[in-house]
């Protein structure tokens, strides 16, 4: 059999069992997430996890980016580096990493035909309990230094929290999964700071009052350190352009760090990596954090690909993260029009999406993204209507942005934004298309 069609073989496996990144928010309400599966099946797997240092990131946006650049930090420091994250852009083996570098089709193929009758003695597993245990047992494998492990739906119950990290790491909090997660900012704050361990280290960025007060206690609780960025740690933005931004952490000896990723939400995730480095225990120099930062790559997140007319590919899909990719916009195409093309999931909040990024709305295409929760492009259209904003709906998606293309001419912004499936699927339309 060639590698591509075991590698297909493989994926049908994991996707056999419960996958609910797939699910409508009405079953994930329903779900059952413990952690006596996955404490059970690492244990029968050798608990791999136990023999590396690991850092726990979770938070409802900037856990990616905030992963990549401890990892590139690492890796740059002479680390062996694993790097779990999820969802993937664009193919599955994205999401688990060796100094950036993503398994191959035919070692996933390998290690998922040697865990299957391991799996097949713990009833009930999902696809990411597995996809977690998968990734655990290849950085044991390929001898990892270090590890960085993104949290994938929440952190209490969530698959990675079975282990024991150097830092806990809390990123921007903010409305998202509330089926599952609550529907406060409290409630949510509460799952997030089920990563935090007794003694172990907690680096947060700013968050909500509401929220923070929330990590404050859980913190002083399980008597793990706490610090806050922005309160504990200062820090401004130096300088920034399309080429990236420059920044400095204010201590007795200021700190100057440049990174590619743009928006000032990024400047905020630098500096809580670079803060998770530092109470982390492991040992870097300045300079190999500076070099890692400055050559982390984490695609899609308003990643300009093309400058003039300007193309740029985001994966905003809460209020949240629509206000920051509205304020990004106003940083570096001010005064001008931009034609989104929008696809996003039928669980997330399109109204409040669209009325953050309304002012700045020229033209709006509608489109379906292909994932199984996608909301139909009509009805994407017809909430666009209602308030007044231009709008047409095209399928398929590669059409809506040849036609946003044309929309927004020589002078306009080209906006693709709505879920990170759907930036995956555009970075695959645009970079066929670039290469016509």
């Amino acid at each position: 059999m060639d590698t591509e069609t075991a590698y297909n073989l493989a994926l049908d496996y994991l996707y056999s069992y419960v996958d609910y990144s797939l699910k409508k928010s009405s079953e994930l309400a329903k779900a059952h997430f413990e952690l006596g599966r996955m404490r059970a099946l690492m244990g029968l797997l050798g608990s791999p996890q136990e023999s590396y240092p690991i850092i726990h990131v979770a938070g409802t946006k900037g856990k990616g980016s905030t992963a990549a650049l401890v990892a590139s930090a690492l890796q740059v420091a002479g680390y062996q580096t694993g790097l779990y994250t999820s969802p993937h852009l664009q193919d599955y083996c994205e999401r688990i990493q060796i100094n950036g570098r993503p398994i191959s089709h035919a070692r996933l193929v390998e290690l998922v035909e040697e865990i299957k009758p391991v799996v097949a003695k713990i009833p009930k597993l999902t696809t990411f309990e597995i996809t977690t245990a998968l990734s655990l047992l290849y950085f044991v494998r390929e001898k990892v230094d270090a590890a960085v492990i993104e949290v994938g739906l929440g952190g209490r119950l969530d698959a990675t929290n079975i282990i024991t990290p150097r830092v806990s790491v809390i990123t921007s909090l903010s409305y998202d999964h509330m089926a599952v997660l609550g529907n406060t900012l409290a409630l949510i704050a509460g799952e997030k700071a089920g990563i935090i361990k007794p003694g172990i280290p907690v680096v947060s960025t700013p968050q909500p009052d509401e929220a923070l007060k929330v990590l404050q206690e859980v913190s002083r609780e399980r008597h793990a350190p706490l610090t806050v960025v922005g309160r504990d740690v200062d820090f401004k933005l130096l300088k920034h352009s399309l080429d990236g931004q420059t920044l400095a952490i204010l201590k007795h000896k200021s700190v100057i760090l440049r990174i590619p990723l743009l928006g000032a939400h990024q400047v905020v995730n630098a500096v809580t990596a670079y803060t998770a480095l530092r109470v982390s225990g492991l040992s870097l120099s300045e300079a190999a954090i500076r070099k890692g930062f400055a050559d982390v790559h984490w695609p899609c997140r308003f990643d300009v690909v093309r400058r003039e007319p300007p193309v740029v590919l985001d994966s905003a899909h809460n209020v949240d993260s629509a206000r920051h990719l509205r304020q990004t916009l106003d940083d570096y195409f001010p005064n001008r029009p931009v034609v989104w093309v929008f696809a996003i999931l039928e669980d997330k909040d399109a109204v409040g999406i669209l009325a953050e990024l309304k002012p700045r709305l020229l033209h709006v295409v509608a489109t379906q993204a292909d994932h199984p929760r996608a909301l139909e492009a009509q009805k994407i259209a017809d909430l666009v209507a209602a308030t007044q904003i231009p709008v047409e709906v095209v399928m398929p998606a590669q059409a809506a942005l040849e036609q946003a293309i044309e929309l927004a001419g020589k002078r306009g912004v080209v906006l693709v934004a709505g879920s990170v499936a759907f930036a995956g699927e555009m970075k695959t339309a645009w970079e066929k298309r670039s290469h016509v």
